[in-house]
């Protein structure tokens, strides 16, 4: 499984923060990007004005003891007062708009392109991993383009009118404080290294408590039946109080560096009180100038602070950027062609006024297959005709190979040489949704959606009558089972099914299939979880339901194909053996034990019983 990628060290590298990759997705918001950026120049261009009207003030009014101009002076404070709140305001809003339309929007495309890949992607990475790239990559990424990006412009600009300002009033006091801005910038980049490293590993001790509570949830029961409380307790304990070590040395290191500025915002006022104080009383600097640099030496440092915390967070976040951007580029092993789009349409756009009708005859012509995450020839030189209609069973032990072949028909996977053709014709010439639109599939662990009964059902099939839902009900025998849930048809299933047993789950599903009345069928041990009973209903809709369809039907109980017109015996992912089911037992071979296997399994079973 894919966890962090080890180039992640190497991301501090990439221009301009990512934003490059990114612009496919932001490019619509430029202009209010560009907007924001003015606004928050002008923001801070009035912030630093604001100790020239103290300024002003005290040399004019105060000291020369006159009111002359003070209600224009008023006038004009109140007015900058009211543009200062009304561009905050609109930047504040227009951030907001950035930051969560930029997050929708490489929500969607992140899931909207995990709906295009095959499943290779899903199996060499985890759910966890792939949660994290669509839910907390994309929002990080939308902080960064509204709020952080606003925090650099703001506090860059803010130290250089400050800076102007101050070199333009009295270049020479302006270098007492110029000459502490090196020392603070060496300071804040030391403890802010500390503390981001710090960070990272209280979010990665979260991660493991968090997977602990998880497990000593979801794992309950195999805890209790091992007896191995105290063992998970104590490993809880151990992580909970790292996690109480690590954050209080985060919460010293924090301490030290406010304690740290604060002593340096002294040094630089009392550098300016000093040397400014004499300048004052030498009358070479009026009283409200020396304000001037006390307001500057006060608030300058806290701005240099927020404009290196915040490049380091822009740092941070190319991680979040080379994530969501790699899974965006990632092609699908199994994707249609140029031409095929173009007739067909894709996922979300189809073109269903050009599909033919698929009748169910499907082919392997000398198939070779390997997985793509693996190195393993599974098929070599595979043939095999399955006309319209054929029952094809696969069969063979736990893990020996035998959903291959119906993931090849399916077009999950793409066969590594060879055809696979559905109907006389290549399936790479047809779209996948017009193949998947007509195969109806169930598999062993069944999965059904929150919502209804109903809801679930029609998943299949969205226009289906409740009239047409009962019968696929009444077909698997799952009918009985809806009737005696509290709301019927609209009674909720629960998260993936959870108010229902796996059995139920099972029946649900095979309903599904049913329901959409498909041209082939595929069942992937789909009775693997229900009762002995239940089986032998299901085993007779089944009779009905394939009759007229291309079947294949993944058995673990042989019982349950023994008429199928096609058996393929599978063992250590390759086809050993075929024919029907009188022939292979004619053989004596390894269907021939396995089947004499379980016969004598299920005597004995129902000999105890």
């Amino acid at each position: 499984m894919n966890g962090p990628d080890s180039k992640e060290q190497q991301i501090i590298r990439l221009p301009f923060f990512g934003i490059p990759r990114l612009y496919p997705y932001i490019k619509q918001y430029v202009p209010r990007i560009v907007l924001m950026i003015l606004m928050g120049i002008l923001s801070s261009l009035a912030d630093s004005a604001y100790p020239l009207f103290n300024q002003y003030a005290l040399n004019h009014f105060v000291t020369q003891g006159t009111l002359v101009g003070l209600k224009t002076f008023i006038l004009l404070y109140v007015g900058m007062l009211v543009l200062q709140t009304l561009n905050n305001f609109i930047t504040c809003y227009w951030c907001g708009q950035v930051e969560m339309s930029v997050d929708r929007d490489l929500r969607n495309a992140a899931f909207n392109h995990l709906q295009t890949l095959s499943f290779s992607y899903f199996n060499q990475n985890n759910v966890g991993y792939i949660h994290a790239r669509v839910m907390s990559d994309t929002g990080k990424i939308g902080v960064m383009m509204a709020w952080r990006l606003m925090d650099i412009i703001w506090n860059g600009s803010y130290i250089l009118c400050v800076l102007v300002v101050m070199l333009s009033i009295n270049w020479r006091l302006a270098l007492y404080i110029l000459a502490l801005v090196p020392v603070a910038v060496v300071l804040i980049s030391f403890f802010q290294t500390r503390l981001i490293v710090l960070n990272r590993k209280i979010r990665e001790i979260n991660s493991t408590i968090t997977s602990d509570i998880n497990e000593g949830i979801t794992g309950a029961r195999a805890i209790k039946t091992l007896v191995i409380e105290r063992r998970i307790q104590n490993d809880f304990e151990k992580d909970t109080e790292n996690m109480r070590r690590t954050s209080v040395g985060a919460t010293h290191v924090s301490a030290l560096f406010s304690a740290s500025v604060t002593f340096l915002s002294g040094v630089a006022l009392s550098l300016v009180l000093w040397r400014g104080g004499m300048m004052t009383m030498a009358q070479v600097m009026q009283i409200g100038t020396l304000s001037v640099f006390l307001s500057y030496a006060l608030g300058i440092l806290e701005p240099i602070q927020n404009v290196i915390q915040t490049f380091s967070e822009l740092i941070a976040i190319q991680v979040n950027v080379e994530r969501l951007t790699r899974l965006l580029s990632t092609a699908s092993d199994v994707a249609d062609s140029p031409e095929v789009i173009e007739k067909y349409g894709d996922t979300f756009h189809p073109k269903k006024e050009n599909w033919e009708k698929l009748i169910g005859d499907v082919e392997f012509r000398d198939v070779t297959f390997r997985y793509p995450d693996g190195d393993e020839i599974v098929l070599s030189h595979f043939d095999l005709k399955v006309p319209q209609g054929t029952n094809v069973a696969i069969v063979g032990e736990t893990g020996a190979g035998k959903s291959t072949l119906v993931n090849l028909v399916c077009r999950f996977f793409e066969p590594t040489s060879g055809t696979v053709l559905i109907d006389g014709r290549d399936a790479r010439e047809r779209s996948q949704l017009w193949l998947h639109s007509s195969i109806g599939y169930v598999l062993q662990t069944p999965h059904l959606f929150s919502g209804t009964v109903r809801e679930n059902l029609r998943y299949g099939k969205p226009d289906a009558t409740d009239e047409g839902i009962w019968e696929a009900l009444r077909l698997v025998s799952a009918d009985g089972i809806v009737r005696r849930m509290d709301h019927g048809l609209d009674s909720d299933v629960g998260e993936g099914g959870a108010m229902l047993s796996t059995g139920e789950k099972q029946l649900l599903s095979f309903a599904r299939a049913i329901l959409a009345d498909p041209r082939i069928l595929v069942l992937d041990e789909a009775t693997s979880s229900i009762d002995t009973v239940t089986e032998r209903a299901i085993q007779d809709a089944i009779k009905v339901v394939t009759k007229g369809r291309t079947s294949f039907v993944i058995a673990h109980r042989l019982s349950t194909i023994v008429d199928a017109d096609i058996i393929l015996v599978v063992r250590d992912g390759r086809i050993i053996e075929r024919g029907t089911h009188e022939e292979l037992l004619a053989q004596h071979g390894y269907y021939h034990s396995l089947f004499t296997r379980q016969y004598v399994e299920m005597s004995l079973n129902e000999k105890h019983t």
